[in-house]
């Protein structure tokens, strides 16, 4: 599968330089990592949360796990992880699995983990199992733009 239409066009509206980067398929975030050499701050991951006011993304480190606590502390709501078919029905267009952190292309509010907004590089899924998109940490920057941020995510 190929970068989701959505992701591509939506890239393509903001104008954000990045570059695909192809690799074996794989589901896990850390073997991921290491497969392509970067270190699991590197890679940003997308959870998919819901709760009273609907559904969001949570962007992360992938070397993290989302803090659900402090997710419901930020959001002023309880929240709990979105199921794997809400995932499927809301990222049509993905590979099962491959969330992306771009919600904002599929007309989700995204929150981003501080850890995010001090890398140099940022790596994240491009929406299969095959390509990463990689840009600076400048370029996602803009990507999320005035996205609300946080400090939500816990090491593994």
């Amino acid at each position: 599968m190929a970068i989701p239409m959505t992701l591509r066009e939506y890239l393509r509206a903001c104008d954000i330089d990045y570059e695909e980067v192809k690799h074996p398929r794989e589901v896990s975030t850390s073997r991921l990592a290491q497969q392509v050499h970067i270190t699991g701050d590197q890679l940003a991951k997308a959870v998919m949360v819901h709760g009273d006011s609907g559904y969001r993304i949570a962007v992360l480190p992938s070397s993290c796990d989302a803090d659900l606590d402090k997710l419901s502390q930020l959001f002023n709501e309880k929240v709990d992880l979105a199921s794997e078919d809400e995932i499927v029905d809301r990222f049509n267009d993905c590979d099962p699995g491959a969330t992306i952190p771009v919600g904002q292309a599929y007309g989700l509010q995204v929150y981003l983990d501080d850890l995010l907004r001090q890398q140099p590089d940022i790596y994240f899924d491009a929406g299969d199992h095959e390509t990463l998109l990689h840009m600076s940490g400048n370029e996602f920057g803009r990507l999320m733009g005035d996205t609300p941020h946080g400090a939500f995510s816990r090491p593994h």
